[in-house]
């Protein structure tokens, strides 16, 4: 079968595309013939070895994907060959034309909706338990979504809204505030790219302030890091909570008396990891975005298209931050 390979650690053009072996179902394992794989952050990371988890090379990155059953393992019930599944939050695997994995971790997609769109649908998974479990986000409530313009910030700002909360989203562009105020963002705030010396970060402090109003942002969702992260947090609420999802500009690094002023809590958000100890709660959540997505309540979108022979040009789009909803990988 084809596969991307990353044979040695570096960015997006190191990636090979080779011939690999087609791999073997084991027990209560299913084989899933990869139609779509959608990319994200983490792909970008583990293939330079800046990932909290790093698979033995040679590997195949990918996590986000969908397809069809192709061989059922030993002891497998509920999935047959020729299922439409969907699966996500591998450690890698997904960027060839075969993957697999346990079958407690697929979940069988409605018809009518497509592969790509599935594969999208997949990153709204970070979200709803961020904002669920770990922030338990309320109606009325003001949410600041940074990176909102990126697959999982869209995902945020949709979620947030379908919630019931008064949403904010920060992008680096006046094209990317378009693109999320069509998604349902009550304000935007354009944000500089680049590092940001004191006087910026004060300036973008309060225009956080000004956006989420008197009261402050209820909750930050800070998937963008770096120097963005301390001006968010000058911006939260009383008691707020500030979720740590991503940092593609960087690991942040926060004065703690913030916290302390605020008597806010910081979140981690580490979703791989909730799934690992709770599968049943992977399944059960994704059939809820499934039926949130049937009846219009959230809509992937589907930004891009590359073909596997140009998997490291889709990475590279988000090394570029220059991502608009999902970018997808389709592996026919």
């Amino acid at each position: 079968m084809r596969a991307i390979l990353s044979i040695k650690p570096g960015g997006p053009e190191t990636l090979e595309l080779a011939a690999v072996p087609v791999p073997v179902t084991g027990a209560g394992q299913v084989r899933i013939a990869v139609k779509t794989c959608a990319v994200q952050f983490p792909d970008l990371l583990i293939i330079q070895d800046l990932y909290q988890r790093k698979p033995p090379r040679p590997f195949t990155p990918g996590s986000d994907i969908a397809g069809i059953v192709d061989e059922v393992g030993e002891g497998v019930t509920g999935l047959r060959e020729g299922d439409r599944v969907a699966t996500g939050v591998l450690t890698s695997g997904g960027l060839g034309e075969f993957a697999v994995i346990g079958a407690g971790r697929c979940f069988k997609i409605p018809d009518t909706v497509s592969f790509d769109t599935a594969s999208a649908l997949l990153s709204y998974g970070t979200s709803h338990y961020a904002l669920h479990s770990r922030a338990q986000l309320q109606a009325g409530e003001t949410l600041l979504v940074l990176g909102a313009a990126g697959g999982v910030g869209t995902s945020a700002v949709e979620l947030g809204k379908s919630m019931g909360a008064r949403v904010i989203a920060a992008v680096s562009s006046p094209e990317k505030a378009a693109f999320v105020r069509a998604r349902g963002a009550d304000d935007v705030v354009i944000y500089e790219r680049g590092p940001l010396d004191k006087t910026a970060s004060k300036a973008l402090a309060d225009r956080f302030k000004a956006a989420c109003g008197p009261g402050g942002a209820n909750v930050i969702y800070d998937g963008v890091g770096g120097d963005y992260a301390e001006p968010a947090l000058r911006s939260i609420a009383w008691e707020g909570r500030y979720l740590v999802v991503g940092f593609p500009a960087g690991i942040p690094k926060i004065p703690l008396n913030l916290p302390l002023l605020k008597s806010c809590q910081i979140v981690g958000v580490i979703y791989g990891g909730a799934v690992e100890r709770e599968p049943q709660m992977y399944c059960t959540q994704m059939g809820e975005l499934f039926d949130m997505y049937v009846k219009g309540v959230i809509k992937p979108t589907v930004s891009e298209r590359f073909p596997l022979t140009r998997a490291g040009e889709a990475i590279a789009r988000l090394a570029a931050r220059e991502a608009q909803g999902k970018i997808i990988v389709t592996i026919d």
